[in-house]
């Protein structure tokens, strides 16, 4: 046994089973390792964005680890972008890093690099292997440090010469820490603010309070209080339709955002970090909650927020069953295609069960509030606000869940940074439905000019923010990656076309020409 497969052994007892890989030169001895050791599932990706986005997908709906394999610091910096956002999405992943064998790394090569500077900005836990010996006993904590709740990212950096040199045996596997409960005082100021303020109080949710669990307690405290439940503008991952209590999701712009909590004269916040403006703007704060306003925290990202909630809906007498009566689910549109119509033609013929990764931007604000009506799904979100996590993201999400239907709601600017998700997702036989939203522009960013006082944008600004001329034509770039795609121009069209792809398995692409 050497480095590499006593690394993949001890991944394999640990319960981690899937790597999405883009190797290069100095992880060939773990390569070879995949097939030495049976049980791991490889899974190529030709961008390294894509491998560490299906890393985060995957591990929000499977609720452990998968491994990424990355190329020294050149090929794993591909992959930072969607590490920031499985970052801000607390998921756990584990990569690993090949580098340069120990004796060559003075010779400063060409691919050479500072990987751990690179690791931690996006990572919760780093290091580098000193020895081959030493890889196994790594390799358990860097799973159990990725696992530790709610989660985070762990990089373990190893040498070539630590990956093919011998190794004794595999390390057992580290039970991770569990999350700490909340304290009797943040419990008790919740349930106070709750009981005085009713109706006038929003309970603020994110992070594992948008889990079942937690999602069912605090609609027991809705039921109890009156209170208003109101979720993070990106979750993670949220439990949704069916019998799942009523989520009023935080605006994206700021002065939305501020107007919705101005409502409430209590914020109390379970699993999420107080809501802040996703920018600095002119004249407008960056805390979003009302400076009038009380607000509690019962349980940071950090603690046991499902805990939490069953504690204050048991300290407020709250009613034990009060499933929510389905909400109406829309009916099919008709007419052009835009973002109203795009959301209801999605709402109206989702399956149940099924997973929504939405990375539409603009032209998926409507589909949340539409959706609150369909069967039960998850939902999934652009977390970290590095775009190009949608098509990744739903590619990680069906390998978890391969007898669920994934639907991946992506706009087109941001779908063109990993794109090449689809062949991955071709490869692999994935049963993903892609709805490519083609209004061929940068729409948040003409939005955002016209925030900015500029009402008529000159030749540079327009050609920075469009996507025309050439117009990127979505169904044959799918279909050159083996995925079957049409276009549609009508909210019929789309009705239709959404029907069939959700009635069978398999990749599929739909292009929306708004």
């Amino acid at each position: 046994m050497n480095g590499a497969e006593s690394l993949i052994r001890t991944a394999i007892a640990a319960g981690v089973d899937v790597c999405f890989a883009n190797p290069g030169t100095t992880e060939m001895p773990l390569v070879a390792a995949l097939d030495a050791v049976p049980g791991m599932r490889a899974v190529l990706g030709l961008f390294e964005g894509v491998c560490t986005g299906a890393a985060d997908g995957y591990a929000r709906m499977a609720e452990r680890p998968a491994l990424t394999l990355t190329h020294l610091g050149p090929g794993f910096a591909n992959g930072i972008a969607n590490l920031h956002n499985a970052r801000r999405a607390r998921s756990p992943v584990v990569n690993i890093i090949g580098d340069q064998a120990t004796w060559h790394l003075a010779a400063d090569a060409p691919l050479t690099s500072d990987i751990a500077s690179l690791a931690r900005p996006v990572s919760g836990w780093v290091r580098k292997s000193a020895s081959a010996e030493a890889v196994a006993l790594d390799t358990a904590q860097a799973i159990a440090a990725a696992g530790r709740a709610p989660g985070q990212v762990a990089t373990l950096i190893i040498p070539s010469d630590c990956q093919w040199n011998p190794a004794t045996a595999p390390a057992t596997p580290i039970t991770p820490a569990a999350p700490p409960a909340i304290g009797d005082a943040a419990l008790r100021q919740a349930a106070e603010f709750l009981r005085r303020f009713g109706p006038r109080a929003a309970l603020f949710l994110g992070g594992q309070a948008l889990r079942t669990r937690a999602l069912g307690a605090a609609g027991r405290v809705a039921a109890k209080t009156g209170c208003r439940l109101v979720c993070e503008t990106f979750p993670a991952r949220v439990e949704r339709g069916g019998t799942m209590p009523a989520l009023e999701k935080l605006p994206y712009f700021p002065e939305q955002a501020i107007e919705t909590l101005a409502k409430f004269d209590v914020v109390v916040i379970a699993g999420a970090p107080a809501p802040v403006a996703f920018f600095g703007y002119p004249n407008v704060p960056s805390t979003l909650l009302p400076v009038d306003a009380l607000a509690a925290t019962l349980a940071t990202p950090l603690e046991d927020a499902a805990g939490a909630l069953e504690a204050l809906a048991e300290a407020l007498g709250a009613p034990r069953d009060t499933a929510s009566a389905p909400a109406a689910r829309p009916a099919r549109p008709t007419g052009a295609l835009n973002a109203a119509t795009i959301g209801a033609a999605i709402a109206a013929t989702m399956p149940a069960n099924c997973i929504v990764m939405d990375e539409a931007a603009t032209t998926g604000l409507p589909f949340f509030g539409a959706s609150a009506g369909a069967p039960a799904h998850t939902y999934l979100a652009l977390t970290g606000g590095a775009i190009g996590q949608g098509l990744p993201c739903a590619t990680g999400a069906a390998i978890a869940c391969p007898d669920r239907k994934v639907i991946g709601f992506q706009a087109d600017g941001s779908g063109m940074y990993t794109l090449q998700a689809l062949w991955t997702q071709a490869r692999e036989r994935l049963d993903i439905t892609t709805l490519i939203c083609n209004n061929r522009r940068y729409r948040i960013l003409q939005v955002e000019l016209a925030r900015a006082g500029v009402t008529e944008p000159g030749a540079n600004a327009r050609a920075l923010t469009s996507l025309a001329n050439p117009e990127i034509d979505w169904s044959r770039m799918a279909a050159g990656m083996g995925v079957a795609a049409v276009r549609v121009d009508t909210a019929e069209a789309l009705t239709v076309q959404l029907e069939r792809a959700l009635g069978e398995r398999g990749p599929n692409l739909i292009e929306m020409l708004i």
